[in-house]
């Protein structure tokens, strides 16, 4: 990211104004040349050790076809949590023995989808997921590689909304009440799931090692009654979480000490008991695209209380950009059209949706925007794009990567069509429930 002298912003080396002139505001865009860096960082990281490793992508951060063909072609793995962000993997020629299903209600079409397209590992949940995952494979004669995904109590530096290996959580077999235990144990009983390891998640924007240690140490104990009951575990899976700067509040450590500390955690155990160090996988996804990413938008109106608040409107908002409302995310921003001047004033950045939590940011250093300004949010790569809604009837925005001066478009903009493509029309034939639940139980 570079300023010129004139005060225009530039992002890979294309003008920010000219990005928007070409593809309109909102507009999602990303540093491909950062992006590769990121997942670089991960690799030089574990090769430090002489330990077999994986990097998996956590696509929920940002699912696209190019983000998915960009992280295969930088030696990457992939985390999957739909069926939806299955397909779109499986369309963008993502290995399938490299693909991760995670999520806490897979359903059974999702289920049996990756079992057919004989994905890598699916990570599993819960027991009413073991069964059913035993029974898809029986029924498709398959043997199927899972990862138990572990609550182990590890609660990080993190929101509540967003953290997850604590022991009231929705995901997870629990470690402290002994479900854990349990799950390993029934193992024994499903002949068609080869188990291959353990998996934690323990939250996200994690800015310190601390965190990732202990839950190495917990799960390590796990390791060592599975292999009392006979089972060998090649795999301990530690997730992802890995936090990044948003403003000048967050403090992470980085990567190259953050995996450093996790993976001698990890030798360190497996070594006093005598074993060798399994393979260890992680699942970076904001720490990859988030860094990477900025929004550009059209500044519109503007509205100024006196002595109470200054407010500065733009073309996009929540709909695009959720993370205020949902749990009090910060960013900073500058007017890329005018970066050189100089902040003269505090203004908050609303959204145009019609809803009063329809907020960027609050209260922040600006110069006096004027209409048709573009203010470009640093950032916001990971979990908005992916979270964008149609309240309002709002067309999601087009995503482009930028590198070496030149723009690809990677998602076209969606028209005021496009989001009417789903509804039907009032006058269509009306269906009779009931003769449809007479044709279901015929077929039954």
């Amino acid at each position: 990211m570079q300023i010129s002298e004139d005060g225009q912003l530039y992002i890979g080396g294309c003008s920010t104004t000219q990005l928007a002139q070409t593809y309109g505001t909102p507009l999602f865009v990303y540093d491909e040349d950062l992006l590769r860096a990121n997942i670089q960082a991960f690799h030089k990281a574990f090769q430090q050790f002489d330990v077999d490793y994986s990097v998996a992508y956590a696509s929920k951060a940002f699912c696209t076809k190019a983000i998915i063909q960009l992280v295969q072609e930088e030696g990457c793995a992939l985390d999957v949590v739909s069926g939806g962000e299955l397909y779109t993997a499986l369309a963008a020629g993502m290995k399938p023995e490299h693909i991760h299903f995670h999520g806490n209600n897979k359903t059974r079409d999702e289920l049996e989808y990756a079992v057919e397209q004989s994905i890598g590992t699916v990570v599993v949940d819960n027991f009413d997921e073991l069964i059913l995952l035993n029974n898809i494979a029986k029924a498709k004669a398959k043997a199927v590689r899972i990862l138990l995904r572990i609550s182990p109590g590890v609660e990080a530096h993190t929101h509540e909304y967003i953290a997850t290996g604590q022991q009231d959580s929705k995901f997870g077999f629990d470690l402290e009440s002994g479900q854990a235990h349990d799950a390993i144990v029934r193992l024994t009983e499903l002949p068609h799931l080869q188990c291959i390891g353990l998996h934690a998640h323990i939250g996200s924007q994690i800015f310190d090692s601390r965190g990732f240690m202990e839950a190495v140490s917990r799960l390590g104990k796990l390791f060592d009654e599975a292999q009392r009951l006979g089972l060998d575990f090649p795999v301990m899976n530690l997730g992802g979480g890995f936090g990044i700067r948003y403003t000048d509040e967050d403090h992470p450590i980085p990567i190259v000490d953050m995996i450093r500390d996790t993976v001698q955690a990890v030798i360190q155990h497996f070594a006093e008991k005598g074993r060798p160090c399994p393979e260890i996988w992680v699942e970076p996804g904001r720490a990859i695209v988030g860094p990477a990413g900025a929004t550009l938008y059209t500044v519109g109106s503007r509205k100024q209380i006196s002595g109470i608040r200054n407010y500065v409107s733009v073309d996009g908002g929540m709909v695009d950009n959720p993370r205020l409302a949902l749990y009090g995310a910060r960013y900073e921003a500058l007017l890329a059209n005018r970066a050189n001047d100089t902040d003269d004033g505090i203004w908050s950045v609303a959204g145009k949706s019609c809803e009063s939590g329809d907020m960027l940011i609050w209260d922040i250093p600006l110069p006096h925007p004027q209409p048709n300004d573009i203010l470009c949010v640093l950032s916001t790569g990971a979990y908005n794009y992916s979270m964008a809604s149609h309240y309002n009837r709002i067309p999601h925005p087009a995503v482009v990567f930028v590198r070496d001066g030149k723009a690809r478009k990677v998602v076209r903009r969606e028209t005021w069509e496009d989001v009417t493509r789903f509804d039907c029309d009032c006058d269509d034939e009306p269906v009779s429930l009931a003769a449809v639940s007479a044709s279901v139980n015929d077929e039954v």
